[in-house]
């Protein structure tokens, strides 16, 4: 593994976890080289694919990405895909702005030069993530929605509830990416959301674009995936019940609770309201006093109070 230091102040480290993705890594990669904005360097790993997601990348990196390609070899085995980008923020070198993306989605031309225009406004020594809208697709790239719009503001402490910022379309910038080093996820979130609540936490800004910037792949074998309906979506959620979902909105909690130096004093204050709430009472004193703690839907926020207020 080779490194070296951004260049320019605008250059973008791209990461990028495989596993068992040759079936859409090739015109993935394609999107990757036709971006309007050509200052970047993918950096990737394999997370022991048994396919042969590995050799179309060493077929990438030695012919139409010859001399963009880092290949990280610093961790092997299989390590999640949590885990894995979490080696590769750990493992890339210092870089003005770093991008997630995904082996089966595609991106428009103008994602990078969206994103790093919009970042580039923003004091660069203050944590802050760009995200964006994405058309949804089926396996076969044929739109059937676009994701929707935010119907509130994003930042903390909404992020604790809810992840707004869909990974491939994420841009993070130098002091977003030191504060993810070294620092794992809770279990059962992603390096997208964690990424959201860590920016949010610090008092960083987090901007959304209304533009769509990718073609998001539904398939079978997607980690996370969009559901097209919010009705879908609200009943997968019902069906899993109160405690899968209160397990992850206490485990935020913690983890952020556990590295104070990193968190803002309001959302510090807020971390341990929410910490030491035990009662209806407590809860119902914390909902009212901080209305954000919200997710994007009245309906969605609805059920969220409720099973805050009568959860374990």
């Amino acid at each position: 593994m080779t490194q070296k230091r951004a260049s320019s102040s605008r250059q973008v480290a791209i990461l990028l976890s495989l596993y068992n993705g040759e079936s859409y890594l090739d015109a993935q990669l394609s999107s990757i080289l036709t971006q309007t904005h050509q200052d970047w360097t993918l950096y990737w790993r394999d997370d022991d694919s048994s396919d042969a997601s590995r050799e179309r990348m060493h077929a990438f990196a030695g012919g139409a990405g010859a001399g963009r390609c880092v290949e990280i070899t610093s961790a092997n085995g299989r390590l999640g895909v949590a885990g894995s980008y979490a080696h590769l923020l750990d493992a890339v070198p210092d870089t003005p702005y770093v991008a997630f993306a995904d082996q089966d989605d595609i991106w428009e031309p103008q994602k990078l030069e969206w994103a790093v225009d919009m970042l580039s406004r923003h004091p660069a020594d203050i944590p802050a993530l760009y995200c964006a809208r994405q058309y949804l697709t089926d396996e076969d790239l044929v739109v059937f929605q676009e994701s929707s719009v935010l119907r509130r503001k994003p930042g903390f402490p909404a992020s604790l509830t809810q992840n707004i910022a869909t990974g491939h379309t994420v841009l993070l910038n130098a002091a977003t990416h030191r504060l993810m080093q070294n620092n794992l996820p809770p279990p059962s979130v992603l390096h997208d959301w964690w990424a959201y609540l860590l920016t949010a936490a610090a008092d960083g800004s987090v901007m959304f674009d209304d533009r769509c910037v990718s073609y998001y792949r539904q398939h079978a074998h997607n980690t996370v995936g969009a559901s097209g309906s919010f009705i879908k979506r609200g009943w997968a959620a019902l069906r899993r019940g109160p405690h899968v979902f209160m397990t992850i909105f206490h485990s935020n909690v913690t983890h952020l609770l556990a590295q104070p130096e990193h968190v803002s004093p309001s959302a510090l204050r807020l971390l341990k309201e929410i910490a030491a709430a035990r009662t209806f009472a407590t809860r119902l004193r914390t909902l009212v006093m901080h209305r954000d703690l919200r997710r994007q839907r009245f309906s969605e926020t609805t059920v969220f109070r409720i099973w805050y207020l009568f959860s374990r």
